[in-house]
């Protein structure tokens, strides 16, 4: 078992909370979690680029001079990629690099990174976290009292709250999701991962469904 601290708005421990393991796959298989990554970012890829082939250049098809007879090395048309200003050999085109693999094997590498965040102790819960009001300095003032401000930090609340993501947005360093919405990628790419102690319910709940199901 896993015993992580809970702490409140103003930095204080206020008890302790119990993670099985098993609830988050048990063990973490690096390689899933690197393959999963991966897909991520190819899935963020635009895939926009293009280069002009030689029969897209501008120019005359004609042969610049004849094959012999002149003294000088052979040549073909303007547009051969071996002239300046001529098509590019083998350049890139639009594609699409999006391709995806099995939601289950998303979703344990997901369940495999927040694990990983358990055990390198980079996470940490909190007691709760709601905001009245849209205030980016209540915010800044968490974060400074969990001793947060220098780093990057991945907030998951229990559902989408419209406050508290307004108030981070203007923080370059934090990034707040759902439970729900939270991926290999995203916990991995942040530094820190802080867990309302709602939201571990959440993530604890389908944890434990999968590993009913797994028994």
């Amino acid at each position: 078992m896993l015993t992580l601290n809970v702490y409140n708005r103003q930095g204080d421990t206020v008890g302790t909370v119990d993670v099985d393991p098993e609830e988050f796959g048990g063990t973490i298989n690096k390689q899933l979690m690197h393959d999963v990554v991966i897909m991520h970012l190819a899935n963020q890829r635009a895939g926009t680029h293009s280069t002009l082939r030689r029969g897209e250049v501008a120019g005359s098809t004609k042969k610049l001079f004849r094959q012999k007879g002149t003294g000088n090395a052979r040549v073909g048309t303007r547009r051969t990629n071996k002239r300046k200003g001529g098509g590019t050999a083998k350049g890139p085109k639009p594609r699409d690099y999006e391709y995806h693999h099995p939601k289950k094997v998303v979703r344990a590498a997901t369940r495999m990174a927040i694990l990983s965040k358990f055990q390198d102790n980079e996470a940490l819960v909190l007691d709760e976290l709601s905001l009245p009001e849209v205030k980016t300095k209540q915010v800044a003032a968490l974060l400074k009292a969990l001793k947060l401000s220098d780093t990057t930090c991945l907030i998951g609340t229990a559902d989408y709250d419209t406050n508290l993501h307004k108030s981070a947005r203007n923080i370059n360093t934090v990034k707040v999701l759902p439970a729900k919405e939270l991926n290999a990628y995203t916990v991995l790419r942040q530094k820190r991962l802080v867990l309302t102690r709602a939201a571990l319910d959440v993530l604890r709940k389908s944890g434990k469904k999968k590993a009913e199901a797994k028994a």
